[in-house]
């Protein structure tokens, strides 16, 4: 308003000026006609002088005014220029921001972050408040809300001080005493480990294996006669297991390798002899069924040369010794080998001190909660004591020894089962004691951040992948519809997403009938390991895929049941049990619930349940054959039909079945007869040898004499999955 006033007095003062100057125009031409008839009159000369003076001033005065104005005029815009860009707010942003993050920087509703982000290829319905942005779509936030971008060169997480516990420093060679050895028993499937523990611990752990096979890695403490103490893993030799196996080599001072002497080297005794050597511990060959009429044990000693393993007898340092479980034959000379080893090796630790250790295996027992069975390497446990391992603690409220009775302390290489976990730990997790249970859940959170920060950073590498994806894709559409004027980009757009959500439909039938979902359920953190590494080798997902919704260690549960319904899946339990409540709670939600002691018959059904998954193929059965012999044609109305006259030469011709005319080996026609005549009688089946003529439901179709007619049906046979996991 003030504005235009201005402008509206600047005009008024232009017209006076104008009119004043126009009449002093006037009066100067007025003056110099007077001036002509009287130039002796002394006032008349005078005047004229007066005159254009006046008019100077009032010429330099509208002259200022106009310069004024015109001044006034370059300067407004350049004014209101540098309003605006002051009036725009400063942002202060940092890479990786999340969306809450950047709407509290911009002093907005979460909602504005949200709003700014439309109609961009970025995906919105995914993104929650702790989303992280990219950088792209922080700058395209702050534009659309008419800020200015200011990115932050100090902004950065505050470093957290590391409160991870570690293995202490060696410890002074004064405070070394002697300890048992600890030997792992490896080998192939079947040849006779357990057995072999069996005879020396004088137990029949053998016959309590399930499918006589070691499934679990069994830690015992076996007294000698010489007094000597020896603490033996045995581990699963069948292939499921290599996860048992390497964790065993890490653990042990010596391996005994068991190989038959009537089968050889296998697959699991090349196996074990690579665990050994990447764990760099000496080994001890154990020759096995040596009483056995087809046993040939320099034929096993030949057969190890091809794999780095010189036995004595051929120059090398590895100790062979010919044993037989079954009878006990030279066990201890077995046992001897082993000692003198260990004395040779001179193994001592340090019995002060906080404890280290390594769990071998871990379970949940109904009554004891989270169970441990561990190997002590440094110190000295006892009843009250705080430990760490991987992202749970525990403080020790009871011991036990593999017998179950119950001890007091463990010392370096003694097996002992802990009780009084919070939560199970993984087998193959290091154990650690703390001084207090503060210390402890200081460790655990320092371990938990750890991992969140890893899989922060893996999140961020996903999102970026799927930005790119997703700008790609929006590109594609920008320039599939860019030339397209809106009424044609909108028709094809609609017609695009009523063509998506009918495929949508279709494809998530098929999805849902082409996915085995799974829960799997172990008796100890052992087993499931395997179950899993055993579905790591699963490469038949364009057949089938296999989804891994659950898996965890002890019985099943209601929650196991409810994951599985959720999911349309199906429960594998390993050595574990299901109450009658839960078989009716899975019966009524329709869940199946698999139970199994062996894990290779755990496998076999799982193989046959995503073979039944895979859609059937149709195969064609041929019914019969028939050769042509002739050709000719017949007149229905104005129409000329095709007729071939044929001869069967094998099995029959049922006319509502499938027939196919086959010319040269190339299939020509498939589809049904119109018409099958004997003679002139109309009939459904034409036997071996007889005559017959025929015609196709397509007239376009021509026979030639020497094709071939084929009567067959359509069966759908079961596709078996392609997986092989490798036993």
């Amino acid at each position: 308003m003030n504005q235009k006033l201005l402008k509206l007095e600047n005009l008024l003062r232009f017209h006076m000026i104008y009119r004043q100057l126009h009449s002093l125009d006037q009066r100067r031409v007025l003056a110099q006609r007077k001036h002509r008839f009287s130039a002796a009159s002394p006032v008349w000369a005078a005047q004229p002088y007066a005159w254009p003076w006046q008019t100077d001033v009032l010429l330099g005065a509208a002259l200022s005014q106009y310069r004024l104005l015109v001044t006034k005029k370059e300067k407004r815009p350049w004014k209101s220029q540098l309003s605006s860009t002051k009036s725009k707010k400063e942002v202060e942003v940092w890479i990786g921001m999340t969306v809450e993050e950047l709407a509290r920087a911009m002093e907005k509703d979460i909602d504005c972050v949200y709003e700014g982000l439309l109609n961009t290829a970025i995906d919105i319905d995914s993104l929650e408040a702790d989303s992280h942005l990219d950088e792209v779509w922080i700058k395209e936030v702050i534009k659309k809300a008419g800020m200015k971008l200011k990115w932050s060169k100090l902004k950065q997480d505050k470093v957290r001080e590391n409160k991870d516990a570690v293995r202490r420093q060696q410890s002074d060679p004064a405070l070394l005493i002697p300890r048992p050895p600890v030997v792992t028993i490896m080998g192939h499937v079947d040849h006779g480990k357990t057995t072999l523990l069996d005879k020396l611990r004088k137990t029949q752990v053998a016959a309590m294996e399930a499918g006589g096979i070691t499934q679990h890695i069994g830690a015992f403490l076996v007294s000698l006669p010489s007094g000597e103490k020896i603490t033996f893993l045995d581990t699963p030799g069948h292939a499921a297991f290599s996860s048992m196996r390497a964790r065993g080599a890490r653990v042990t001072d010596i391996v005994v390798l068991v190989v038959a002497a009537d089968d050889g080297v296998m697959k699991q005794t090349i196996e074990s002899i690579q665990h050994a050597r990447d764990a760099q511990v000496p080994i001890v060959l154990a020759i096995n069924k040596c009483d056995k009429a087809k046993a040939d044990p320099e034929r096993v000693k030949k057969e190890l040369l091809a794999y780095d393993v010189v036995c004595e007898d051929y120059g090398g340092d590895v100790q062979a010794v010919h044993v037989s479980a079954l009878t006990g034959e030279n066990l201890m000379a077995l046992a001897e080998a082993t000692t003198a080893l260990a004395e040779m090796l001179e193994l001592k630790a340090d019995p002060s001190g906080p404890v280290e250790g390594t769990v071998i295996e871990s379970f949940t027992d109904k009554g004891r909660g989270p169970v441990t069975t561990a190997i002590i390497q440094r110190g000295t446990l006892r009843k009250g004591s705080i430990l760490v391992a991987g992202k749970s603690w525990a403080k020790v409220r009871l011991m036990f020894d593999e017998n179950g009775k119950i001890v007091n302390e463990a010392s370096p290489s003694m097996p002992v089962g802990i009780i009084g976990w919070r939560d199970l730990p993984s087998a193959g997790d290091e154990i650690l004691e703390v001084e207090s249970e503060a210390r402890a859940r200081e460790v655990i959170d320092w371990r938990k951040f750890e991992r969140e920060q890893e899989k922060n950073k893996d999140d961020l590498k996903i999102i970026e992948q799927k930005r790119k994806e997703h700008q790609e894709a929006y590109q594609k559409i920008r320039e599939k519809f860019g030339t397209l004027l809106w009424k044609e980009r909108s028709f094809m757009k609609y017609l695009e997403r009523k063509e998506q959500k009918s495929l949508r439909l279709k494809e998530r039938t098929e999805r849902d009938s082409s996915i085995l979902p799974v829960v799997i359920k172990g008796d100890v953190d052992g087993s499931v390991e395997a179950i899993l590494d055993i579905m790591d080798t699963y490469d038949a997902s364009h057949e089938c895929e296999l989804e891994l919704v659950h898996f965890g260690v002890g019985d099943i549960s209601e929650n196991d049941v409810n994951f599985a319904e959720a999911f349309h899946g199906i429960i594998y339990g390993f050595n574990v049990n299901v109450s009658k409540a839960i078989q009716q709670s899975a019966a009524k939600k329709g869940v199946k619930i698999k139970l199994h002691k062996i894990i290779y018959r755990l496998i076999e059904d799982l193989q046959e349940e995503l073979s039944n998954r895979i859609p059937c193929i149709v195969e064609e059965q041929p019914i019969g054959e028939a050769s042509v012999l002739a050709t000719f044609s017949i007149t229905e109305g104005k129409t000329k039909i095709p007729v071939a006259g044929c001869r069967v030469q094998k099995g029959q011709l049922e006319k509502q079945k499938k027939f196919k005319l086959m010319r040269n080996g190339h299939v020509i026609w498939k589809g049904s007869l119109t018409s099958l005549k004997h003679h002139k009688d109309d009939i459904s089946i034409i036997k071996t040898g007889m005559e017959c003529g025929l015609s196709l439901d397509e007239e376009n179709i021509e026979f030639k004499v020497g094709d071939e007619i084929i009567c067959y049906e359509e069966k759908e046979v079961l596709v078996k999955t392609s997986w092989n996991p490798g036993f």
